[in-house]
């Protein structure tokens, strides 16, 4: 601390006006007329009391405790984590809100002209559309991963309304699959998947650079859509249960360790099978809120993600589970 030839005065009205300002959280207004003085000669000591070293001030960056986590996150999952700080006491709308925003930010720099982007419509696909930045792209493309309508709605509303946010943001042609999210008979299936205009966005999907998609669960704070849109009856819960489901990746489930074999919702689904969704060499997954972390334990062991986005609460929660 250098005062040496500093009047004692003046290092005593630094000392004091820092006290008030650092410790006490006085504003300069009320410091000045404390010291009986004027709102600049407050700045003034102020400055002063920091050269001379009365005062040292440290930010301590939340990004350093971030990064830790993503580097364990890495060396645990073999996964690139993007983990985003929100308060703990943050309602769970809001907190998706607040990963959507990062993860519409973060996704930007990852797609490109030339390039194709598969998306799985959902809550958190839909939260991640509502902030997408512009990026003009050249010859890209949007495609949909897995079909949306039901027995109760067509569902081209909700899906088409996600995936043209995709394109208008990034200038790119949109390829909607107009299928249904499950079929009744897998038979069914089988037949439509042969037809020329099927078999043309199947082969974009398998053409795709990158993935984007959240995770579904039945236990989400958030509700999935899929689990509460009207999609399954109690018959396809009930043979969730039995096949001891706890998550799934555009309409296409799993369990705990990861498997998805032998599921018979799966036969029925129009999204692409886990393996194949395992070939896309970018496959980024938007998670937030603890309830999701049986399905994100299960996903991170089906190894369908590069990369994962995730609240910092749920972050630790993954570690430390």
């Amino acid at each position: 601390m250098a005062t040496d030839g500093i009047p004692n005065e003046k290092v005593r009205d630094a000392l004091r006006a820092a006290h008030l300002y650092y410790l006490q959280d006085l504003t300069m207004e009320a410091i000045a007329s404390e010291l009986h003085t004027s709102r600049s000669s407050v700045s003034r000591l102020l400055g002063f009391a920091r050269d001379i070293g009365l005062v040292e001030i440290q930010v301590k960056s939340p990004a350093d405790r971030i990064s830790s986590v993503q580097d364990r996150i890495h060396e645990q999952h073999g996964v690139n984590a993007y983990v985003v700080p929100v308060p703990d006491s943050t309602a769970e709308v809001d907190r998706l809100e607040r990963v959507a925003m990062s993860a519409a930010r973060i996704l930007g720099p990852f797609f490109d002209s030339n390039m194709t982007m598969g998306i799985a419509w959902g809550s958190t696909l839909s939260a991640v559309s509502r902030h997408l930045q512009d990026k003009v792209t050249h010859n890209s493309q949007i495609v949909q991963l897995n079909g949306a309508s039901n027995a109760q709605t067509t569902g081209i509303g909700y899906a088409s309304e996600i995936m043209s946010r995709f394109g208008r943001a990034f200038g790119a042609y949109v390829q909607q699959f107009p299928v249904p999210a499950f079929f009744d008979d897998p038979r069914t299936k089988e037949v439509l998947w042969r037809e020329r205009s099927i078999r043309r966005v199947l082969e974009i999907q398998k053409r795709m650079d990158i993935a984007l998609f959240g995770l579904g669960s039945a236990l989400a704070d958030v509700p999935s859509h899929v689990y509460v849109g009207g999609y399954l009856d109690e018959a396809d819960f009930e043979q969730l249960r039995h096949s001891e489901v706890v998550g799934d990746v555009a309409t296409v489930f799993y369990r705990a360790d990861g498997s998805s074999d032998d599921i018979p919702m799966n036969a029925r689904s129009s999204g692409p099978s886990l393996s194949l969704l395992s070939k896309v060499s970018r496959r980024v997954c938007v998670v937030s809120g603890r309830s999701k972390l049986p399905a994100l334990r299960g996903a991170l062991a089906a190894g369908v993600m590069t990369d994962l986005i995730i609240d910092e609460a749920t972050a630790h929660s993954l570690l430390d589970g």
